[in-house]
């Protein structure tokens, strides 16, 4: 073996005090970088004396509190149970689909799916479709919005024979705007119970 022409240096074996170094000189760079950081990214700097335009806001979309929904609950108050947000007619601006039913002790009470939008002053929320009428009697569940259609899984009786305690139909359902009305169809696979 042939010897180095080098002798062996000091520093090429590592002891306790220059791990000791090198970490408190990375904590050092650490601590350093965070007190100092860039300025914020962008396209392109504004002119001196000119402010730079920024992107709207998204809207949000509208409440369901204060809302008079279009049910008959005589002495008892309607319920919001479920509710979901999307663009439903493709406008840009959310709407609200929500399942609203009478808060009642005993029972399940039938719901109702109504859609809110915001009103000509752009804060007030008003009911724009009955996507599910409670007169239809039906309980809703598997409710959403994907991609601009409102989808529910609706739970019904075949007859007024049947127990209003168990529903015996199963009909998935999807609503979606047409650029007049909303559309109901059924999705394959609709089955009864």
């Amino acid at each position: 073996m042939q010897q180095s022409a080098v002798p062996e240096l000091a520093h090429t074996h590592t002891r306790p005090i220059h791990w000791l170094a090198t970490a408190t000189a990375v904590a050092g760079v650490v601590a350093l970088s965070s007190l100092v950081q860039p300025g914020s990214a962008t396209a392109a700097q504004p002119a001196t004396g000119t402010r730079a335009a920024h992107a709207p806001t998204a809207a949000a979309p509208p409440a369901t509190t204060g809302v008079a929904f279009p049910l008959s609950c005589g002495t008892e108050k309607a319920v919001v149970v479920k509710k979901a947000t999307g663009d439903l007619d493709g406008d840009g601006r959310p709407e609200t689909a929500a399942v609203v039913h009478c808060d009642t002790a005993m029972g399940t009470p039938p719901d109702g799916v109504y859609v809110l939008t915001r009103a000509a002053d752009g804060h007030t929320p008003r009911v724009v479709a009955t996507l599910v009428d409670p007169e239809d009697r039906l309980t809703v569940t598997d409710f959403a919005i994907h991609t601009g259609t409102v989808t529910a899984t609706l739970f019904g009786y075949s007859s007024d024979a049947v127990p209003r305690c168990c529903p015996d139909t199963k009909t998935p359902a999807a609503w979606h705007w047409n650029g007049k009305t909303f559309l109901r169809t059924t999705p394959a696979g609709a089955h009864s119970v």
